[in-house]
């Protein structure tokens, strides 16, 4: 997962040294990080792990804002608990946890609007701000970041696609064989949203 995570970074850097002017993205910008993002199990997990490094005062802060958020999606879906898995419900459900006015900021962005977790943060995070073109040409994602590309259309620029037909193939892969391992059974999709990501016990989930 790390090496996958990896070829996203890259690709995501070598598109900044391409484009600087016209790639916003930087250490202590935050503007996207407003809102629920739901995430697979996988990157759920992986999130855990770089949370539970945190020191204790720091992990408190952040569980306390996770609870309060869970209070909040409870409003919607009163049967909403633990594991937090969100595949229960119809996806378009989903969507009344995620209102686009929802401007609440992530519950791991630190004071200074850095990631508490950066490392260890979801595909997702890695993903946004840049539209997501394939190297066949396929557009994946034709969004992007408000703050970027101000002058000019990414998708008529050279240098931008990379195999993410490839990457997403292989994330599928690789989340099939955690759930077998983990679960006990392969899975092709668990998703659950980063507050609750990190209020899942885990251990207690583990097929023994």
């Amino acid at each position: 997962m790390e090496a996958l995570l990896g070829q996203v970074d890259a690709w995501f850097s070598r598109c900044m040294e391409l484009y600087p002017q016209s790639i916003a993205c930087g250490s202590g910008c935050s503007s996207c990080c407003r809102s629920l993002f739901d995430i697979t199990l996988l990157d759920a997990y992986y999130l855990k792990l770089g949370f539970d490094a945190l020191p204790e005062e720091t992990k408190r802060g952040v569980l306390e804002k996770c609870e309060a958020r869970v209070a909040q999606m409870r409003q919607e879906w009163p049967d909403f608990e633990h594991p937090y898995f969100l595949n229960y419900r119809p996806e378009e459900d989903w969507y009344a946890l995620m209102p686009e006015e929802d401007e609440t900021p992530c519950v791991l962005l630190g004071e200074d609007g850095r990631c508490l977790v950066y490392r260890h943060r979801p595909m997702t995070c890695r993903l946004h701000g840049i539209p997501l073109i394939d190297v066949s040409g396929e557009v994946m994602h034709e969004e992007w970041c408000t703050m970027n590309f101000l002058d000019e259309d990414p998708l008529k620029l050279q240098g931008l696609a990379a195999p993410f037909d490839g990457m997403f193939r292989e994330e599928v892969a690789l989340f099939r064989l955690f759930t077998e391992r983990f679960l006990g059974e392969r899975f092709s999709e668990i998703d659950t949203f980063i507050p609750t990501a990190l209020l899942i016990n885990f251990d207690s989930m583990q097929k023994r």
